[in-house]
Parts: C-alpha cells; structure tokens; sequence
C-alpha cells in the first residue's frame, strides 16, 4: 500500500483513524453525546439544534435550540472539542458578495454554544469546511463561483480574514449545472499533508498541497482527479485504511471509487457504480456519503428516491457491492452521520423537517429503524460531541 511521505503503512492507517475519534472524544465511545443539528434558517428555523444521545440504549433527549445563527448548513468540530465551526449559507455578508463562518464555543456539559466571532467566507454560499487535525485552519467550500478559503483560528478559537484563498476556473459538461465551478466540499487528509475539494461544477477533485504553518494552499502536481463528464461529484469520503475514496456524483446518481495514493495525492479510478435501482424512473439528486469505520460498508443519500442506498467494500480491491436500498421515513436526505460507535445512522430529511435513526447491522451494513423519529427544522447537517 501506498504511504504518506516516509510513514510506515501502520501509521498511514492510524493517520486515517484518530481525526475520527478525536472528533468525537479522544479516541473511545462515551456514555452520552451532544448530537448538532445544522439547519437552513429560510422558514422555521433558528439556528443550531441539539439533543443528547445515549448509544448505550440508541435514546434521544428532546431537540432543543442551542444557538442562533443563520443558515448555519454544515459544522465541524475542532479536534480538542472546545469549538464548533458552522457555514453561513448565505451570499451577502456584510454588503459582500459571500457567505461567512461563525465560530462558538462548546459549553460540553450543557451543550450550549457561545459566538465568538464571524469572519467572511471570501464567496458566496458556503456549504462547507474542515478544521486541520492542530486547530490551527478552517478550510471553507464555497458553492457560489467555486472557490476554497483558509481562515486561521486563534488559540481562543476565534477566527481570522483568510490566510489563502483559490478561486476555480472552468466549467463541466451539463450547461445548466456546471456553467461556472461549484466547490461543494473540502477535506484534509488526517496528516495535514493535501486537502482535497470536490467541484461539483468541474467534474473535479481539486487537490492542494496544505501548509499548516502558514495557511496556505499550493495546487499539487497533478492538480485535480476527474470523474466521468457530467456526473457532478458533490461530496466524498476516504476509506479508513487510506488507501480508497468514494465520490457521490450528485448529477449523475453514482458513486466513483478511486485508488488514492497518498504519497503522490493522485486518484485513479477504480469503478463507478448507480445509487438508484434500475426501475426508478422520478427525479433525483445525490447528497451524502460515508465509509463506516470498520471500513466493510458505505453508505449513500438520494434525494427524490428519499433513501440510503448501502454498498459492501471489498477489503483487498476497494471495490463496491450494492447491498440495499432503504427510506429515510422522510423527503430530502440532504445529510445522514454514522454515530461514534458505529452502530447508528442519523438521516436529516430536510424537507420533512425529520431526523430518523437506523440501527447498522455490524454483519452486513443493513439499515432498520429503530422508531426513533423526531422533528428538527430544515435539518441539513448532524455532528457528534462527547458530552461531559
């Protein structure tokens, strides 16, 4: 297998490991978690919601309002737990065209948020980000024109203007939804070494070289993994051996599996596979993606089909599986999180104002409700914090 620089292959695999605990509480499930519930603020909403959540039993606190804030669409924790970022989806901040990022601090025994501060996104409707494993950046996808920004965050967790920021040029194969770049999401690799943004509008995985000292973004050599014209990748997902990522083509309904090296921050592609059964015949979109942490499933949303489609990977070939297709109980799975033990799937149906819990089957991915249905507002996005 490939390694990152000079690391030996089992510190590759650890690398992909611990970002993963270490966002959800230094590496060991706890007794309770805060679970975060990022929203659209266009109707009913206010801002961040939250609940507490017990794996030990699969039970939910009632949701209650932890912040205001708007449109705050996707969230991400620091890896100390002490501050949340959230993206604020919107593209006038300030008289500017952009968005902004909010950051709070996490109160972990009540699960409320304070603001600390806001600071541009550098474009408009940012939808979303990624803190780098030392605390130090905020990286931020802007939909709107297509760029990424990195935003410095202070020892006190506030942020700074934008130490960096890469505008994308282009456009795709589909005229009506890739004129112009649309960066959808952005991810770090778990030794701070690239960070990679998927275009939706580019048919691109953007790759960068990351600087964490500086804050600053250099485009690799090669700059950028392709998938098939018009597919439109939105998010992805590497696999926890760091060897395979998953790409969810939000246009074309399919998952592309790529062989990652991450030496040289090349993708090769792999295997494309639908996320709809063949006798579907409505209208469509891609949304979500999610590898489980023990690395033998992956999970996908679509949005008009309303369900979680689960594929088996296999361990030597990285290559996908279709095992089932399930409902959300609910219309627009914008979003679904597996829980930190990995025994749960959170869906965020947006359009039905739901939040529905799945029990994973630790033998073969399957999906069953577990009855736990409940009401958030608009929800687009769920996170996990060990609670104190």
């Amino acid at each position: 297998m490939q390694t990152i620089r000079y690391c030996p292959a089992i510190l590759l695999t650890l690398a992909f490991l611990v970002p993963l605990t270490a966002l959800w509480g230094a590496g060991k499930t706890a007794k309770e978690y805060l679970v975060y519930f990022g929203t659209f603020t266009d109707k009913d909403s206010k801002g961040i919601y939250m609940c507490r959540f017990h794996p030990g039993t699969g039970k939910l606190t009632p949701v209650e309002l932890a912040t205001e804030t708007v449109s705050p669409t996707f969230l991400a924790v620091d890896p100390t737990l002490h501050y949340l970022f959230s993206t604020n989806e919107i593209g006038d901040y300030n008289g500017a065209r952009s968005g902004s990022v909010t950051s709070f601090a996490i109160d972990r025994h009540s699960g409320k948020l304070t603001t600390l501060n806001t600071v541009a996104s550098r474009g408009g409707s940012p939808c979303h980000l990624a803190v780098d494993n030392g605390s130090k950046h905020v990286l931020v996808a802007n939909y709107g024109g297509g760029s990424v920004a990195v935003l410095p965050v202070a020892a006190d967790g506030k942020l700074s203007e934008a130490s960096d920021f890469k505008q994308h040029l282009g456009s795709g194969a589909d005229r009506r939804r890739q004129r112009e770049p649309h960066a959808h999401m952005v991810v770090l690799t778990p030794d701070n070494t690239f960070a990679v943004v998927a275009d939706l509008g580019l048919d691109q995985l953007k790759v960068y070289r990351y600087d964490a000292q500086q804050g600053t973004l250099t485009p690799n050599d090669p700059p950028s993994g392709s998938v098939k014209p018009g597919s439109g990748p939105r998010h992805f997902a590497f696999h926890p051996n760091g060897r395979f990522a998953y790409v969810i083509n939000e246009i074309g309904n399919t998952v592309t599996a790529f062989d990652w090296d991450g030496e040289k921050g090349t993708f090769h592609e792999i295997q494309m596979v639908p996320t709809l059964p063949k006798d579907f015949s409505g209208q469509n979109t891609t949304a979500e993606i999610a590898v489980h942490p023990s690395g033998k499933f992956l999970y996908g949303s679509n949005r008009g089909h309303d369900s979680i489609v689960v594929y088996a990977i296999d361990p030597a070939k990285g290559t996908l599986t279709f095992v089932e297709d399930v409902s959300t109980g609910g219309k627009e799975p914008r979003n679904f999180t597996l829980d930190p033990t990995g025994k749960y799937l959170f869906a965020a149906n947006q359009n039905s104002d739901t939040v529905v819990v799945f029990k994973i089957d630790p033998k073969n991915g399957r999906l069953t409700p577990t009855g736990q249905k409940f009401a958030v507002p608009s929800p687009v996005c769920v996170t996990f914090v060990a609670a104190e």
